[in-house]
């Protein structure tokens, strides 16, 4: 397997200009001592005065919710009534939403039990392990996410009994010292940056300084302005840069932890540094930098399809589902789904492959607004020059990209060691004389063959469940792969958006073998030896996910009133909410 820079991993993105100035050096010093100055007094801040905190920040959030979207669709080159506009409501706004009300229950859960509640049951799954449900968490979760459940599994060898003590450790001993954490928020989806700021402050007793991509920093003022209640403590700053300020932040003695959502790439600069004598360093176990350092950093996702009796409006949905997985955010997702599995031998694979053509075709091209997008989709093709081309690529906008049959015995096929973050994914299949052992051959070839452990998804037909040997073969790939969110019939990469559950790499790596990885965000539940987050959801859901790319005009129209609903619930805006979701 290559493992150069350009054909494995993440992408080595380019640099680009910000919209707003970058930080001088004098500017991020007083934001640092600014930081060390009140470290110790966010400790201090007693659980009531942060729940007031959350309820200022949900409603300042819910306040931006049009400028932010209003920002991000012009700078992705979507108009506000274009279907795809609906992302920025549901991806942009609406999880930061969802963080905000749990973390603010957890705090009341805090107060009241000295631990947050779990909203489902605790049970012990066949191989030992201990798995929480966390979502639905309420009556209204039930409502929205019709028949999705999710739950997390345990680092093995944690009890029941003992799980509520793994809970909000910082909550159950006060006694610690402040620290100064860095955050480098991501360029490509807007809700990451606040998300993090929000695990790093509640979750793990630490002030933030954010230092905002130069591919978004255009949300920075308004960043500034939802989370001013923090920033006006003192618990809060903001930086603007490039490579060069994030390095002389990441060196800076006054920061004591970093986190990254971004690329392998620029987690090994910021550890051992940048060319050659960054890799020499790594090489010889010599970092630049021994401070706690997590990420999120990237994956090439496998999406695994289980053979089943599917009818023709099986595949048509399921088609939709799978192409949803890969065109949301015009693919600059780290969870997006990259490669496809199948069984060589089932019958229905090329109806499949067909469906999943015909929904392309009707998905417009997309601004390729993340950089070196062109570079890297030539790059794909070039070493495929059969992949199959959907829309015209022309005034900035990249056709989508499939790439089909590939070889799986191919180690080092570009497809499976190297995250595209664009819109592409491909196809393989794998042969086997069962169902059973096709599954086993799947999940050994999701985690050995293909680069990162993120995220993993695997559809299955409920009449293929009734099978015991199938049903047993996929509650073993659920407990055999090393990924950090699973969905069982629902894109793994919506766990992103739940914020009870967790997100990030499967434990298990180090800054020598990074991946996708170290550590989790959101959590709102605070699991201290989380292992892995699940989602379950219904074969064909009724009605169809909002977030589907053929459901964006009912979403369009549905997402605003979501928002506004949950930062507020009541009864009476319930008939306006279902009426757009089902009608548009």
């Amino acid at each position: 397997m290559s493992t150069s820079s350009t054909r494995h991993g993440s992408p080595h993105f380019p640099t680009v200009s910000g919209s707003i100035a970058p930080s001088t050096q004098q500017d991020m010093d007083e934001a640092v001592q600014a930081l060390q100055a009140h470290k110790d007094h966010w400790v201090a801040v007693p659980v009531r005065e942060r729940i007031a905190i959350l309820e200022q920040l949900l409603s300042n959030f819910v306040a931006i919710a049009p400028r932010w979207v209003e920002a991000s669709l012009k700078a992705k080159g979507l108009a506000a009534d274009e279907p795809a506009a609906s992302e920025e409501w549901g991806a942009g706004v609406l999880p930061v939403i969802n963080n905000l009300r749990q973390l603010r229950q957890s705090l009341l859960d805090i107060e009241r039990y000295g631990h947050p509640r779990i909203p489902g049951p605790v049970l012990t799954m066949p191989n030992g392990q201990v798995a929480a449900r966390v979502f639905p968490q309420s009556v209204y979760d039930r409502l929205f996410f019709m028949g999705l459940t999710a739950e997390i599994w345990m680092e093995p060898g944690v009890s029941i009994s003992e799980l509520p003590r793994t809970q909000a450790l910082i909550y159950q001993d006060r006694q610690h010292s402040g620290k100064v954490a860095l955050v480098l928020g991501a360029g490509n989806v807007a809700s990451i940056g606040p998300m993090d700021i929000l695990y790093k402050l509640f979750v793990e007793d630490q002030v933030v300084l954010f230092k905002a991509n130069p591919v978004n920093a255009y949300l920075g003022p308004l960043l500034s302005e939802a989370f001013q209640p923090l920033i006006d403590r003192g618990f809060l700053r903001l930086a603007y840069g490039g490579a060069e300020e994030g390095a002389y932040l990441c060196q800076h003695p006054g920061i004591e932890e970093i986190h990254i959502t971004g690329s392998d790439k620029t987690y090994e600069a910021i550890v051992f540094g940048p060319g050659p004598e960054g890799a020499r360093r790594k090489a010889a176990h010599q970092p630049l930098i021994n401070k706690r350092i997590t990420g999120e950093l990237g994956n090439v996702s496998p999406l695994i399809i289980v053979p089943g009796p599917w009818t023709a409006r099986d595949l048509a949905y399921q088609a939709a589902h799978i192409v949803s997985s890969l065109t949301n955010n015009a693919g600059f997702n780290c969870n997006a789904t990259r490669v496809l599995i199948q069984h060589a031998g089932w019958e229905q694979r090329p109806e499949l492959l067909n469906a999943i053509r015909r929904v392309l075709q009707t998905v417009p091209p997309r601004l390729a607004y993340y950089p070196g997008a062109s570079e890297r989709q030539r790059a794909f093709v070039a070493e495929h020059p059969e992949a199959e081309l959907y829309g015209q690529g022309s005034d900035g906008r990249l056709p989508w990209t499939l790439i089909t049959g590939l070889d799986p015995e191919r180690e080092g096929d570009i497809c499976y060691t190297t995250e595209a973050f664009c819109g592409l994914f491909a196809e393989t299949a794998l042969a086997a004389e069962s169902i059973a052992e096709y599954i086993d051959r799947a999940v050994a070839f999701a985690n050995e063959r293909l680069w990162g452990t993120l995220n993993a998804t695997l559809i299955v037909h409920p009449e293929s469940l009734k099978i015991p040997a199938i049903a047993h073969a996929v509650e073993r790939a659920v407990a055999n792969l090393r990924y950090g969110t699973i969905g069982v019939n629902y894109w793994a990469g919506i766990g992103f958006a739940l914020a009870a559950t967790t997100w990030g790499a499967f434990p298990g790596h180090d800054s020598y073998d990074i991946q996708s990885g170290i550590g989790v965000v959101h959590n709102t539940l605070m699991f201290s030896r989380a292992q892995k987050s699940v989602l379950r959801g219904p074969f064909r859901s009724t009605p169809t996910p909002l977030w589907f790319v053929t459901e964006g005009r009912k979403a369009l129209k549905t997402f605003p009133k979501l928002i506004e609903f949950l930062a507020a619930p009541s009864p009476t805006k319930l008939p306006a909410i279902m009426l757009a979701a089902t009608v548009g």
